[in-house]
């Protein structure tokens, strides 16, 4: 007999020694029929598809549903296939599978795993990994599945699996779980910033944003409380408000020079509204527009603050502009609120003249424009005494140093004081910052740090460069006079 004539022959037994071998149960089904007291490999199973940051959420709801009188259940811990790398299915558990399955490829019962989701940096929500729940409600049965997230195209998903023998069961466990979701949902109330791209639990965080008191915020008279009308006022006053038929949903863009409080109002916002979920898009996150309204429609009452919205709502019709679909996420979201959804956009700019129309054309869109702009003598004032607090000021006029900084920014000021207090530490060794070291920052900043270190700081010429000129001489006197001095 010829190798190969040896070889289609022991072929032909082992296919043969296979086909007389009764394919083996899968080790869960006789666990599934004895508990829900059906055959599992004949019952339907009924998938929820959830986003991968509601996994606290899940967790909450899951433990809200077993509080329920005459509710339990047993746990059982898995391993899913391949030593945990694949995702497990309630499908997989009970398909019977081919005799030469290893063990390896398949899924086992193993110890209950949890992981820990960090919500923000006070809080740790304990969840289920990888579990199959035996859940007893009354006379009811249900078999439930929660599992690690697995990748599903772009996102990754989170999965609950239910079966039961009763028809309306698993149905009626899922409503139950999501009306527990939404009432225990830990974003509730929180900050949260939304992540880009990327594939773990982390897209969805949660921020902590520093208090801001009225009196951080230093603008025009009248400014600051336009803004609180159109977002403070109305939010306590949503409900007669909707009484009256008017739609809560409403819009106000921030715009004006770098530097000047358009960031530093919506936080400012957002610690007067504590109870209210703020949601923070900035950069790559604008593309997380669709995913961030769902999530503030089920979260309401919410502020979404759009920060450089120009990057995707520029005018259309300018030229060389180019059709850009976040724009166009953009609109459809804003419509397609429901008039009592309680939402306020917070949209800001530098560049309002990049703006597309489209935005301001509805009610519910921009409802209103609040320009935030260079401060006035009197608000450079107000910016030196509160960017000096923590310092002793050994100044007895501040007027020069106001004049010379005019066409200056609130970031500006800030920095200047900063730089100041660094030159008084370093001379002195203590916080009394007097006029020597005002006067070596302003040269640092507006001689030594050339145009780009003024331009990041929001610094505007006077018409024809004259405020420019004049602060250039005015910080070569000083430095000839220091060193002449030295």
């Amino acid at each position: 007999m010829s190798a190969g004539e040896l070889g289609a022959a022991l072929r032909a037994f082992l296919e043969q020694a296979v086909a007389g071998t009764p394919a083996p149960e899968p080790s869960f089904v006789g666990r599934l029929r004895e508990h829900l007291g059906a055959e599992p490999t004949k019952l339907a199973i009924l998938v929820e598809e959830l986003d991968v940051a509601e996994r606290p959420n899940v967790q909450a709801g899951l433990e809200a549903y077993l509080d329920g009188e005459g509710r339990s259940a047993d746990l059982v811990g898995l391993v899913g296939p391949y030593g945990g790398s694949e995702a497990v299915r309630l499908a997989s558990l009970v398909a019977a599978g081919p005799a030469s399955l290893a063990e390896w490829g398949a899924t086992t019962e193993g110890p209950i795993a949890y992981v820990n989701v960090r919500i923000g940096d006070d809080r740790v929500v304990r969840c289920l990994r990888s579990c199959l729940l035996l859940v007893r409600d009354g006379a009811s049965r249900l078999a439930v599945l929660v599992d690690r997230p697995a990748q599903c195209g772009t996102w990754e998903r989170l999965r609950v699996e239910v079966m039961s023998p009763e028809a309306d069961a698993a149905e009626r466990f899922l409503a139950e779980l999501r009306s527990a979701m939404r009432q225990r949902n830990v974003y509730r109330g929180r900050v949260l910033t939304l992540g880009g791209n990327g594939h773990d639990d982390q897209q969805l965080q949660v921020r902590k944003l520093p208090t801001i008191e009225r009196d951080q915020i230093v603008l025009p008279a009248g400014v600051l409380e336009r803004v609180e009308r159109q977002t403070l006022t109305f939010a306590r006053h949503s409900q007669r408000m909707l009484a009256a038929g008017r739609h809560l949903t409403r819009g106000i863009l921030l715009h004006g020079p770098p530097g000047t409080g358009k960031t530093l109002t919506a936080m400012y916002l957002a610690s007067q509204m504590p109870d209210r979920t703020t949601l923070l898009l900035t950069g790559p996150a604008l593309g997380c527009i669709e995913r961030c309204c769902a999530i503030a429609r089920s979260l309401q009452p919410a502020m979404i603050v759009l920060e450089d919205v120009d990057l995707v709502a520029e005018e259309r019709t300018r030229p060389g502009a180019s059709c850009n679909p976040l724009l166009f996420a953009l609109l459809d979201q804003m419509d397609g609120l429901a008039e009592d959804a309680d939402v306020i956009f917070v949209l800001t700019t530098n560049r309002p003249d990049l703006i597309e129309p489209a935005l301001a054309s509805r009610p519910g869109r921009i409802d209103q424009t609040v320009e935030i702009g260079l401060p006035d003598a009197a608000g450079r004032r107000r910016l030196f005494e509160l960017y000096a607090r923590g310092l002793t000021l050994a100044i007895d006029d501040l007027g020069p140093f106001v004049a010379r900084t005019e066409g200056a920014s609130a970031a500006f000021m800030r920095e200047l004081l900063r730089r100041a207090a660094l030159f008084a530490a370093e001379e002195d060794g203590d916080e009394v910052v007097a006029e020597r070291h005002l006067s070596a920052a302003l040269d640092e900043l507006l001689v030594a740090g050339g145009e780009l270190t003024r331009n990041l700081l929001g610094v505007r010429s006077r018409p024809a460069g004259r405020w420019h000129y004049d602060l250039i001489q005015r910080g070569r006197n000083g430095r000839a006079n220091r060193i002449a001095a030295g």
